[in-house]
């Protein structure tokens, strides 16, 4: 009997932690396991879809359909799907893909693993299966979120915050460093509301303390730090140990206030300003990433040169830009009419990032000449790609090195750039 399954994730880096544990609960069940978009020789296909904004499900969808090729076919026996569009869409999905065998929601792992005939065992809850070179992993410190953006629909799909307890995430933790990770990337909708739920306070500059005592990894890395409430203690944190990185990612969305205002967001341009600038005041050095919406309804011209102004003189050292989506369901879709035109956001998008593309490749090119240190990842296309501690994986910037010098990646090395591109930087080992 093949006693193999394959799960194929969409998505986000929580997907994909969730994927990594899901798969670490069926291989304690005595399967082989695989993690390939393209493999066709398990006899079950689990797919972890995400469903958050159209282009998602686009690709979510496109990718079942294949898969469902690939029964017709009899490449595959059973198809299965789980994650943010089965949570959202599962009625729909029934109807109008049926040869789906069956289709599970966000919360539905121990129902899965009754499917593949696994069962659930406490002991192996945490096990995890790294997806990813090995050497830096993400920790999920949260689930669902209690913002109320007027855009998002992850409160619809994921639900209200839930904190994982601190005894937990340093348990965890731990497992990683003995795995071999060493950059730990901490992810949340919101690590600035961790620990409101569970401890009724904010519990990120504790739980950094305590990760910092591990002394187990060489960097760890924030990823998604709400403006509205920011804990500001973190700041001293991140600046006195070196093994935090300085990099701190903040998605603002927007700059205007009555954009902001439609938006629902807890925070105004004038709060916004002041702490951005307070970060580069009590971080020197550090990189300030952000995620703007481009075409959110109510954006007149006048809002959109406001932020690309404000874009251009605060000189973001990372971002991106998202053209908005009215999803059903969210206060914008049910409230609001989708009244900026598609190929008006996508203007406004590429607008934007001519703006960053320009502040990227000036920031880039002070830089020839220097030393900095790099996690190499990958070999690939005749380079060796890595990262500086300002640079997260997937969506930031890399430092290539031509694969004619013998690294290894998952080391840190010396790297001497000699030439920069507008999000790409180039250079040679020192000291080896």
């Amino acid at each position: 009997m093949n006693k193999k399954i394959n799960i194929v994730t969409l998505g986000c880096s929580k997907n994909l932690v969730d994927s990594e544990k899901l798969l670490g609960q069926i291989r304690s069940g005595g399967y082989s396991i695989v993690h390939d978009s393209d493999d066709l020789s398990a006899a079950v296909v689990i797919i972890n879809t995400c469903g958050f904004i159209n282009d998602a499900r686009e690709e979510s969808i496109d990718t079942i359909l294949r898969f469902v090729r690939a029964k017709e076919a009899g490449n595959i026996d059973h198809l299965y799907v789980m994650g943010c569009l089965a949570e959202r869409y599962s009625d729909a999905l029934r109807n109008e893909i049926p040869e789906v065998d069956r289709y599970f929601g966000v919360n539905d792992v121990n129902a899965i693993l009754d499917e593949v005939g696994v069962q659930p065992d406490p002991k192996h809850r945490s096990d995890r299966v790294l997806t990813g070179p090995g050497h830096y992993a993400y920790l999920k410190v949260s689930e669902g979120c209690d913002r109320t953006c007027a855009f998002c629909s992850i409160p619809l799909i994921r639900g209200k915050c839930i904190s994982r307890p601190v005894e937990d995430i340093l348990a965890e933790a731990k497992d990683l460093s003995g795995s071999g990770v060493r950059e730990l990337i901490l992810i949340a909708q919101d690590l600035s509301y961790y620990g409101l739920d569970l401890y009724k306070k904010q519990m990120l500059p504790g739980l950094l303390r305590e990760l910092i005592a591990l002394n187990c990894f060489e960097w760890i890395r924030l990823h998604y730090l709400y403006p509205a409430n920011f804990p500001e203690e973190i700041l001293d944190i991140i600046n006195d140990n070196h093994v935090i990185c300085k990099y701190i990612d903040i998605p603002i969305q927007h700059i205007s206030d009555s954009v902001l205002l439609k938006m629902k967001r807890s925070h105004d341009r004038a709060m916004t300003e002041s702490l951005l600038y307070r970060i580069r005041e009590r971080i020197p050095g550090a990189v300030i990433r952000t995620t703007l919406i481009a075409g959110h309804p109510g954006e007149t011209e006048e809002d959109f040169e406001k932020l690309k102004r404000f874009v251009a003189s605060f000189r973001f050292d990372r971002l991106g830009v998202f053209a908005y989506s009215h999803e059903e369901g969210t206060y914008a879709g049910e409230n609001y009419d989708d009244d900026v035109a598609e190929e008006v956001k996508k203007r406004r998008m590429e607008e934007l990032m001519a703006i960053q593309q320009d502040i990227s490749l000036g920031k880039n090119s002070s830089m020839a000449g220097s030393v900095i240190r790099v996690l190499i990842d990958r070999r690939e296309g005749g380079f060796f790609a890595g990262r500086t501690q300002f640079d997260s994986p997937e969506v930031d910037q890399e430092v290539l090195v031509p694969d004619s010098f013998q690294l290894v990646p998952g080391n840190f090395y010396d790297i001497k750039i000699e030439k920069a591109e507008e999000f790409d930087l180039f250079g040679y080992p020192v000291n080896i």
